[in-house]
């Protein structure tokens, strides 16, 4: 399975005439997944020509404005359009009350309906299960309460090999626990080895969102073998007692994060918008993690 991360915004609170903030679009299977929505977001939408119909979940980090003033204007869209859907909306708990009153101001019959469901700022949790695509929320560091959000591909059942099925006459009734992890007993009375019948399925796909955050190094468990991680650099290097003060990563902080986390590739982003060139970013970054790239708008990534 395959994933196509395309970012919308990778700036921090403050956007420049070529850098939004933050927000970007995970495409896997079946579903188009909307991670944070800052102001502009539904522009970005329209340039990426990403079809609005097809979003049901966004999942909004934190409340800072930066991460969810997009919201109310891409729902005011989607309504105009006549999209009619449930939208699923994992955030803060107060998100609801914010948006409301907004919400109520919209003419007319509402053809969305937004559903919203509350984070849990203190334990990861499970927020999202499909048959092949779990979300995994977990808290950050930051001034308020953050989560990061983890995309997974579920674990595919073991392949069975099938010279086994003939040379053991395995019925067809035992192959389903095989391939989920049974050894097999022949009509003899000999025990054969899972790890003989089968052949193990290819590690699943995964992409992780990282930000607002100091560094975090409790998160490398949770992390750990990610292909793709979006990890905040909002400052560089020289400025890291600010990025201390504000609750945010420099750049080699991100790098280590990647490193502890055993990450298969680094993208970083939100840039603080004091800082026009943002190359200095990726090489400060790539001192630590090599494999480093930077969160540009229209960029697609796939995983």
């Amino acid at each position: 399975m395959s994933f196509e991360l395309t970012i919308l915004g990778s700036n921090s609170a403050l956007p420049t005439s070529n850098r939004y903030p933050t927000a970007q679009v995970l495409e896997v299977p079946g579903f188009c997944f909307l991670i944070d929505c800052g102001e502009g977001t539904q522009i970005q939408l329209r340039r990426n020509k990403i079809s609005f119909s097809k979003i049901r979940h966004i999942f909004i980090s934190h409340l800072h404005g930066d991460h969810y003033y997009g919201l109310i204007g891409l729902i005011s869209t989607m309504n105009l359009m006549g999209v009619k859907s449930d939208l699923h909306i994992y955030s803060h708990s107060e998100l609801k009350d914010l948006i409301q009153p907004q919400l109520d101001f919209i003419r007319g019959d509402m053809t969305v309906k937004p559903i919203f469901h509350p984070l849990n700022f203190k334990k990861p949790q499970l927020i999202f299960e499909s048959k092949k695509v779990e979300v995994l929320s977990f808290p950050v560091k930051h001034s308020i309460p953050t989560c990061g959000f983890l995309f997974r591909e579920k674990q595919k059942p073991a392949n069975i090999q099938k010279d086994m099925i003939k040379a053991y006459n395995i019925p067809i009734a035992s192959i389903k626990d095989i391939k989920a992890g049974a050894d097999f007993t022949t009509d003899e009375g000999q025990l054969i080895a899972n790890a003989d019948l089968t052949i193990p399925s290819p590690k699943p796909t995964s992409y992780a969102f990282c930000t607002d955050t100091a560094f975090y190094p409790i998160n490398a468990d949770i992390l750990n073998g990610v292909d793709l991680l979006y990890h905040e650099t909002t400052f560089l290097e020289e400025l890291k007692e600010l990025a201390g003060k504000t609750l945010h990563s420099t750049t080699k902080e991100a790098g280590e994060m990647a490193k502890l986390s055993g990450a298969g590739k680094l993208l970083i982003g939100h840039f603080s918008a004091r800082f026009k060139d943002i190359s200095r970013f990726v090489q400060e970054t790539k001192e630590v993690f090599p494999n480093t790239e930077a969160a540009i708008e229209g960029r697609k990534h796939t995983i």
